[in-house]
Parts: structure tokens; C-alpha cells; sequence
């Protein structure tokens, strides 16, 4: 396909849709690119790195009339639309719900448009999930500026000139950007307390260090998509009044919390702002959408009695090379799905395309029918965070089976062995006692890394049975020895195995069909 990468008008915006890392790897493809001049300056991507990784540099007529397809962050407005030829294809960000007159003027053009924000909350689709890869970059950024304005150290200090205590750190949302931002906030050695609707992610935040808290509510905070969902009066007065209790300590507050469609809830009345102590910061991720906080305003910094309110409308674009880099590396996934044999293929039978086409030859495809439900189990809005099992429950009858098993085949040995092998023996009873407890006390979604440090142990028992082998005149000794080889060499050889099927999971299509590892 003939691919344009164009310039971004959006006022304040420093990213681009792609980098020249990601061209390389559509030029590789087969894809023909052409870049409007100037289009990654902003992102310290210049023309001559676009034209070494085989991209076309040209004006601003060519990049919107040559390709077929049009690639951008944004979407276009009236006069990029005009520049749009009829006919053509288009992959940006759309929010369709909040933009039903550009749908209206690219089904009147009989554009193909995709959007990058309809990407389905399942396993198979978060390598291109854009909302993903750029709210986790607002999470992560969302700490750094609060820190800029608060005005005292994160991690606590003691100092010739006396103590200073850890900041407080109140997260309310723990989706991609949550949780970005608990780990960045934990990283800086703050304390954090975390805040969220749907119970499920208790765990992955205190995984991160952080407490949880919660209030008490019969109605579900679950929504749709893996999206959080508004709450009732009764629970958002139970909220306000946390948000109350939780302020007089609170150095730092970062509202995450957004509603696919709809205005951003207000978590943050008037009223809780002012319970803040002064010096205190806000930073409010939702102000696009009208702000979690009563006093945001979007694009700028508010002082209310003492307290910084920042309203950051294109946080991510504070770091532009690492925004693009990801955004182009979505894309490059989806490009993958759209154009497996290097032309536009519309697969309606496939979920993703499906939810993110928005319209093609005069007619508009969203919202779509059977929209694919998030994965179990649900790891909440953050569709790239980890998956949560609930594990059964050890009843503790195997354990003391193994106990019986072990202490009865010490007293027959120990009847009729000489005493150097009950030495070998006593520390071999103690190795598998050890080694029981240490695998079964980690938690089995850890057990595929353990496998690793398995491997290197199996590895050593191999390297003693071959030196046992070759200098032992038992044939006893030589076959217990040849005996541990084998087992140890199965382990070895089967934890390659499991890890090199692993890793095919993670294969890109393109990969799977070219029989790469």
C-alpha cells in the first residue's frame, strides 16, 4: 500500500504518528511511505532520518493526495478533510461519539476511516490499543509535574538540618495511567493510597506497594468494555466524603477517571479541593473531557486557596519521541491486521477491524453489533495491566503425605546405610524439604520465571551425574547417576520447550506465517 504520514495541526501537539524506526518496518513490508516535510521535527524525527529508513519526503499536497491511506494522530479538520481525495483511506484518533458531524463529512467523501480509539479491550488487540500506550506515558508524566510544582521532596530525608516525611500521594483510577502513575510516585519514595470503583484491581495495586481504599456500596463499578461505569448519588456523596477524609494528609492528588461517550465524573467537588492543605497539588488527567475536579480548567494552572490545580489537555505529548515511538508501533500492528498480504483488506468477521471501522463507501459502521467483551478475568480498565487469578486453596493434605513419605524412607535407610551415605542423604532430605516449600510458596503465575532458575539447578545436577558417571566403579552408583542425567535433562530441555511456545504467543502475525521464532 501507499501509506502519508502528515504533519499535525492540533495546536500544542509535539507527536507524530510514526517514527522512523516504525517506516523502516513498513518499507520492509512492501509499503510505499511518503512523509509531509516537517512532520516529526517537533519530535526530534527529522526529514533525513524519514528518507534513510525509505520514506519519500514531500509537500504538504503530495503526502494528503499521493497515498492511499492516511495516517495521523488526530483527526483532520475541515481543511485537511477538503485536501482528503475522495475515496481514500484514513487511520487516526476519532472519538466518534463526540464527533457525529466528522463522521457525517467523511461518509459524504466515502472515506475509509479507522479509528485508533476503538480498539477492543481483548488480549489480542492490546499491542495496538493507542489508549493504552499513551495513558500509561500521562500516568507516568502526571507524577513528574505534580512533583514540579509541589515544592518538597517525595521520598522521606534525614538531614543534618532534621526529618522530612515521605509526600502523600491520593490516585483516583487504577487503569493504565493509575497505575503508571503508582509506580512512578512509588519509585520517587512516596506513600500511595489508590482509589478506584472496581474492586478487582485491589490487587494489582497493592502488588505496586500501594493501599487500596474502599467504601461501602451494593452497586457494581464495572462497565462496559472493562471501563469503569458513573456510579448512583448514594456511592458518588460515599466517594466525596472519602476524598474529605482523605485530604488533610493528601500532598498530591491525580485523577484518572473517564467515561467512554460521556463527561468526565466530578470526584473532586469544591468543598474537597479546600480541604487540601496549601501547597497541595492536583493534577487532573481528564480535563479534556471537563475535568474530575470541579476547578479544573483545561490547558491551565488554577491556584485556589494555596492549592495548584493543573489541567494538562495534551499530557502526553510532553514527551513527544517516546509517544510516537509507541503510537507508530501500535500502528504498525494494526497495518499488520489491515494489510497482511500488503493491501487494505476489510475483514468484518474480525473483532478488531470491525470495532474500528467507522465508515467505508458512504456509510457509517459504528457503533458496531457484538462488540467483543473484555477477557477473563477482567484486569479493569487497563487492558494491558496484569490478569489476576484466583488461585485454589492449598488444603495442606499433600504436605504431610510428602512428610510421611520422606521420614519413612529415612528410617529404612537408615537401618542398613553406611555412614557417608546417610551425610549425602540427610542433605538431600533437607534440599527437597527446602525446595517444596520454595516452589509452592510462589504464587503460580510466578512459576514460568521460576522455571528459569529451575533450569540452572537442573543444569548443575546434570553437570554431577556426567562427573559421577565417569569416575565411579558401582554400577549402582553409575546407574543412580546416568538415572539423574535423564531426569534433570528432561527438565532442562522441557523448560526450553515451555518457554519457546511462550514466546510464539507473542509473535506478530507476519511472524507466525514466516515461521520466525
Amino acid at each position: 500500500m501507499k501509506l502519508g504520514i502528515v504533519r499535525e495541526t492540533f495546536e500544542g501537539e509535539r507527536r507524530v504518528i510514526a517514527t522512523p524506526e516504525a517506516v523502516e518496518k513498513w518499507v520492509a513490508a512492501g509499503h510505499e511511505v511518503w512523509v509531509e516535510q516537517g512532520a516529526g521535527d517537533r519530535c526530534s524525527a527529522s526529514d533525513a532520518a524519514y528518507e534513510s529508513a525509505g520514506a519519500k519526503v514531500v509537500d504538504t499536497a503530495t503526502a494528503w493526495t499521493e497515498p492511499e491511506l492516511i495516517l495521523k494522530v488526530h483527526a483532520p479538520n475541515d481543511t485537511e478533510i477538503d485536501r482528503l481525495p475522495e475515496g481514500r483511506a484514513l487511520i487516526c484518533l476519532v472519538y466518534p461519539a463526540q464527533n457525529p458531524e466528522l463522521i457525517q463529512r467523511l461518509e459524504a467523501k466515502r472515506i475509509t476511516s479507522f479509528a485508533l480509539d476503538c480498539v477492543p479491550r481483548i488480549t489480542r488487540a492490546q499491542p495496538m490499543d493507542v489508549l493504552s500506550s499513551q495513558t500509561g506515558i500521562a500516568g507516568y508524566r502526571a507524577v513528574l509535574n505534580g512533583a514540579q510544582h509541589y515544592g518538597r521532596y517525595f521520598k522521606g530525608q534525614i538531614t543534618a538540618a532534621g526529618r522530612t516525611p515521605p509526600a502523600n500521594v491520593l490516585i483516583i483510577g487504577a487503569g493504565v495511567a493509575g497505575l503508571a502513575a503508582i509506580a512512578t510516585a512509588r519509585d520517587l519514595g512516596a506513600q500511595v493510597k489508590v482509589f478506584d470503583v472496581r474492586p478487582p484491581v485491589k490487587e494489582e495495586v497493592e502488588s505496586l506497594g500501594a493501599t487500596f481504599l474502599e467504601i461501602e456500596s451494593e452497586e457494581s463499578g464495572e462497565g462496559v468494555g472493562g471501563y469503569a461505569k458513573e456510579m448512583g448519588k448514594k456511592s458518588q456523596d460515599a466517594q466525596h466524603e472519602l476524598f474529605r477524609k482523605e485530604a488533610a494528609n493528601t500532598d498530591l492528588v491525580i485523577t484518572t477517571a473517564l467515561i467512554p461517550g460521556k463527561p468526565a465524573p466530578l470526584l473532586l467537588p469544591k468543598e474537597v479541593v479546600e480541604a487540601l492543605k496549601p501547597g497541595s497539588v492536583i493534577v487532573d488527567l481528564a480535563a479534556r473531557a471537563g475535568g474530575n475536579c470541579e476547578l479544573t480548567q483545561p490547558g491551565e494552572v488554577v491556584d485556589h486557596q494555596g492549592v495548584t490545580i493543573l489541567g494538562p489537555t495534551l499530557i502526553e505529548s510532553e514527551l513527544p519521541r517516546q509517544a510516537s515511538d509507541f503510537l507508530g508501533q501500535n500502528v504498525t500492528r494494526f497495518l499488520t491486521l489491515l494489510s497482511p498480504e500488503g493491501e487494505m483488506n476489510v475483514d468484518l468477521e474480525d473483532d478488531i477491524i470491525r470495532c474500528m471501522l467507522i465508515t467505508r463507501e458512504g456509510k457509517t459502521h459504528w457503533p458496531p453489533e457484538n462488540i467483543p467483551q473484555p477477557d477473563k478475568p477482567k484486569p479493569g480498565k487497563a487492558s494491558a495491566a496484569p490478569v489476576v487469578v484466583n488461585e485454589p486453596e492449598d488444603s495442606g493434605v499433600g504436605k504431610y503425605l510428602f512428610a510421611a513419605a520422606i521420614l519413612g524412607l529415612t528410617l529404612l535407610v537408615g537401618a542398613k546405610a553406611p555412614k557417608e551415605f546417610i551425610e549425602h542423604y540427610t542433605v538431600f532430605v533437607l534440599a527437597c524439604v527446602i525446595g517444596y516449600n520454595v516452589v509452592w510458596g510462589v504464587t503460580h503465575s510466578l512459576h514460568t520465571p521460576l522455571m528459569a532458575v529451575t533450569n540452572a539447578i537442573s543444569g548443575i545436577i546434570v553437570l554431577g551425574g556426567i562427573l559421577l558417571a565417569l569416575t565411579t566403579v558401582s554400577k549402582a552408583v553409575l546407574w543412580l547417576s546416568l538415572v539423574a542425567v535423564l531426569v534433570a535433562s528432561i527438565n532442562v530441555f522441557g523448560g526450553f520447550l515451555v518457554t519457546h511456545r511462550m514466546l510464539k504467543m507473542f509473535r506478530s502475525d507476519k511472524d507466525r506465517k514466516g515461521g520466525k521464532a
